[in-house]
């Protein structure tokens, strides 16, 4: 059982640090950027971040990062620099925070939990907060008498409220004991950047919980208590946050604290007008296994082999529609729903900073698109650097309506900053994408990257550029043939394409020096005399060596390869005949 604030003992708070100013414009802005540790970096917190990024650059403030990490049931292991990692490759560095430092720390809000025990034990003893131990039942019965009353469901302060000692003793007895904070009389006025004047009327706010029955902060205690500590004073969020603001506000004045100024940002959606969300990746695959189920003989079983887990799990996670029974997409982990989607067949869509850094976007084009989702610089201007996003940024051309997330927007305007970026940086990157996408083409030297990303110029990520060339480069054995090309290209006309190789491979062979183009040379003279055209050959040769029909120009391909490696495929490819 948790240990809660003990009553007569001296608070032992610090007094708050000065505020140095709250304008927007002023070089005194301090912002924060304040993610949960749940996983990866979600784009809508990357587009908060860049936006508190910006506003701090603009005017010579202070970014800072701060990691809300009091809700133990949802922190996923090693998340905290899984997000580290994320803003840094948008280059987002932040000026105090986790591996930096600064005034204000510690930046992590479990190394705080003193400080916020502190604070709800100055509530406690001048009447603004109450310990409660209502059981989930009697919970329940409040909210069903408040809807039978058609009223707001809200939770009801205790008349009179327990007293600390009261409190303790509940707790001592076994009881699941929280501690609430004590709304103050009237209504909640929110002066905000964008939304403008938002007033929540005093029946819509009730008491909410500041502190857990483990003896760990709410959000609400926590963010409040790190605003001022940290002397924030613009605070600019998702406007899913809005709701909360109104509680935020109660909170300060209770305990004195200055209220910062709010900027809530529109919302992104799918073009679809769903909101984006981890959801996404799981109905993605869902469909794919249902077509499994219904084409392949696919059954639960099959879902749990192919995830990893146990039937029970993989048959929660699918559900039964003609039974009514919904699918329960939180019980099936991340790395289980890649599984399922390799065995599947699925394309999870990109929905975390990490799975466009992996699919081969580059960080100027995401960071580019992300600055255009809720705002725009009031001319025709969509590719822009950042210098001048930081110059061009600002809140008053934040926009109030929700934004959306066209996929084919992003894409074009990465193919442009693909084209606009020196070939240096553009190889930099790539090799960054390599490693992580776990690419077979991390390992290659600089001037052979360099030349693979030439012969692949006009893509639009380096996941085309795998397409393009990434089979040149596996390892023969993992070589797979895909079997339309082998029946197009191959076996059709009674194995034609198996004959040009067959014929192709003595001039390989003894091709010297091993060139684009002495190859071309060797093969444009065999195609003459046989009265062939080049794609008689070349298309042989692009299935040998690569499984497929799409390489980089065949001789320059050849090239690439090697001859090894060209002769060893093509061998074994003529071994495939009849076979």
């Amino acid at each position: 059982m948790a240990d809660f604030p003990a009553a007569a003992e001296s608070h032992g708070i610090e007094p708050e640090k000065p505020i140095r100013g709250n304008a927007v414009t002023s070089s005194a802005l301090r912002v924060r950027f304040a993610p949960s540790p749940t996983g990866y970096l979600h784009v809508g917190g990357a587009r908060t971040a860049l936006f508190n990024w910006l506003l701090a650059r603009q005017c010579g403030g202070t970014f800072i990062l701060r990691i809300e990490d009091t809700d133990q049931s949802r922190h996923v292991a090693g998340a905290e620099q899984k997000i580290l990692d994320d803003l840094r490759w948008l280059g987002l560095q932040w000026d105090e925070g986790p591996e930096v430092g600064g005034d204000c720390g510690p930046y992590f809000q479990s190394q705080r939990l003193d400080l916020y025990r502190q604070h709800v034990q100055r509530l406690l003893e001048e009447g603004n907060a109450y310990y409660a131990w209502d059981t989930p039942q009697e919970l329940e019965a409040m909210r069903a008498e408040a809807r039978k009353g058609q009223g707001p469901a809200k939770y009801r302060r205790p008349d009179p409220l327990p007293t600390i000692a009261q409190g303790l003793a509940a707790q001592q007895e076994g009881r699941a004991v929280v501690v609430r904070f004590a709304m103050p009389p009237g209504d909640i006025v929110v002066q905000d950047h964008i939304r403008g004047e938002v007033r929540v009327p005093q029946e819509e706010l009730e008491d909410f919980v500041i502190l857990k029955s483990d003896g760990w902060p709410t959000y609400h205690l926590a963010c409040v208590v790190d605003d001022e500590r940290m002397g924030i004073t613009l605070v600019c969020r998702g406007q899913d946050h809005l709701s909360n603001t109104p509680k935020h506000v109660g909170l300060q004045r209770a305990l004195g604290f200055r209220t910062p100024e709010y900027a809530h940002l529109p919302l992104i959606f799918n073009m679809s007008g769903s909101k984006m969300g981890k959801r996404d990746k799981h109905t993605a695959v869902h469909e794919a296994v249902t077509l499994k189920m219904r084409n392949a003989g696919w059954t639960t079983a099959s879902v749990a082999e192919s995830a990893g887990v146990d039937v029970e799990t993989a048959g929660r996670w699918f559900g039964d529609k003609k039974g009514g029974r919904k699918p329960e997409f939180q019980v099936l982990e991340m790395d289980a729903l890649r599984r399922l989607a390799d065995a599947a067949g699925a394309v999870l869509p990109e929905i975390d900073v990490h799975d466009f850094r992996a699919s081969g976007y580059l960080p100027e084009g995401l960071s580019n698109f992300l600055n255009l989702l809720g705002w725009s610089a009031g001319d025709d201007r969509e590719q822009m650097t950042r210098d001048e996003a930081v110059t061009a940024f600002s809140v008053e051309r934040i926009i109030k309506s929700n934004a959306k997330f066209d996929r084919e927007k992003l894409l074009a305007l990465n193919t442009q900053w693909v084209a606009a970026v020196s070939s240096d940086r553009l190889l930099a990157a790539f090799r960054d994408w390599a490693q992580v996408s776990g690419s077979a083409m991390a390992d290659l030297d600089d001037a052979t990257a360099a030349r693979v990303l030439e012969l692949c110029r006009g893509f639009r990520t380096f996941r085309d550029v795998e397409s393009k060339a990434g089979a040149l480069f596996v390892t023969d054995d993992r070589l797979v043939y895909d079997p339309g090309a082998v029946r197009k290209v191959l076996e059709k006309g009674e194995g034609r394409g198996y004959t040009m190789l067959a014929a192709v491979l003595p001039l390989l062979e003894s091709a010297d020096p091993w060139s684009a183009a002495e190859l071309e040379a060797r093969v444009t003279r065999f195609c003459e005399e046989q009265g062939a055209k080049l794609g008689d050959v070349a298309q042989p040769l692009r299935v040998a060596l690569t499984g497929g029909t799409v390489s980089p120009a065949i001789f320059e391909t050849l090239e690439l390869a090697g001859r090894p490696r060209t002769l060893a495929r093509v061998r074994r490819c003529l071994q495939r005949k009849g076979g």
